[in-house]
């Protein structure tokens, strides 16, 4: 399984590398990495993806999008038919055992311990938001050519962390209503004159956590990949296929070190969205 893993992942770099690299350097790079228009089913041809304009405004579905919307699609059939299984029986078996036992662990070492008291409100979106990043992720990992990663998406992180954003203010407000949530921002029996300096720096504060989130993730799955198609393309800087065995093996690596990876960065994408949306209703803890 591993060899054959190893063996896709070459055969797609080489089979992109060789369609993409002459005189381009390290554009066969970009072409995985980056977004595009279409979907590269080569060598078959391309699939042009709908171009949408609303208002003067681009909405196009672009290939990140449309591979957002297949692992949503995946994970929603796939969630639906672990959860008929309880309707057979009360005690889960196989798959869904072990998603119950990854359900528990977001609820009680995530979300109850870094929201504290009121955090069943939040423990839909809490698992939402961790099976989707980590399926995500993990999809990205399949060796296929025409595949990417979508979390390497700067506009899919930014998205993921403006929801996390909406989800920690609305946690505060709820908790303690508008005005008393801003009243909260700033710690009280500070001077006057500190307030001046203290509260742009907290209101600075509310967009700094989602961006910390966004940047987080997006750089971890990028990176990952650039460094797994900068080791194939050992082969055709140094243009001999004696390199191959050290540029796959070191590929392998990565490949397996990038699934530790996956489920590491929506585990701290979910926990710190916990931990946010937690100080936003409990201040004083």
């Amino acid at each position: 399984m591993i060899l054959s893993t190893a063996a896709d992942t070459l055969k797609s770099a080489i089979d992109t590398a060789s369609a993409h690299s002459s005189g381009e350097g390290g554009g066969w790079i970009l072409h995985h990495v980056m977004d595009s228009n279409f979907i590269d089913f080569y060598p078959f041809g391309k699939l042009y993806l709908p171009h949408i304009e609303l208002f003067g405004f681009d909405i196009s579905i672009t290939k990140d999008i449309f591979f957002v919307w297949v692992v949503t699609v995946i994970l929603v059939l796939l969630l639906i038919f672990l959860s008929r299984g309880y309707k057979k029986s009360l005690i889960p078996k196989g798959l869904t055992n072990l998603f119950e036992i990854i359900i528990v662990f977001v609820r009680d070492e995530i979300v109850k311990p870094s929201i504290g008291k009121g955090y069943e409100g939040f423990m839909p979106y809490m698992l939402t938001l961790f099976f989707f990043i980590l399926f995500i992720n993990l999809f990205g990992l399949i060796p296929a050519p025409n595949l990417v990663v979508p979390t390497g998406n700067l506009g899919v992180t930014a998205s993921l962390a403006a929801i996390s954003f909406i989800a920690i203010q609305l946690g505060g407000i709820k908790n303690h209503g508008f005005f008393k949530y801003l009243k909260n921002l700033v710690p009280s029996g500070m001077p006057g004159w500190i307030l001046i300096i203290m509260i742009p720096l907290e209101i600075l504060g509310l967009f700094t956590k989602p961006f910390a989130l966004c940047i987080r993730l997006f750089a971890n799955m990028i990176a990952g990949h650039i460094v797994i198609f900068s080791l194939l393309g050992l082969i055709f800087i140094l243009h001999t296929i004696y390199v191959s065995p050290v540029a796959v093996g070191f590929t392998l690596f990565i490949e397996l070190l990038e699934i530790l990876i996956a489920l590491i960065q929506a585990y701290i994408f979910t926990m710190l969205t916990a931990l946010f949306i937690g100080m936003s209703m409990h201040p004083e803890h």
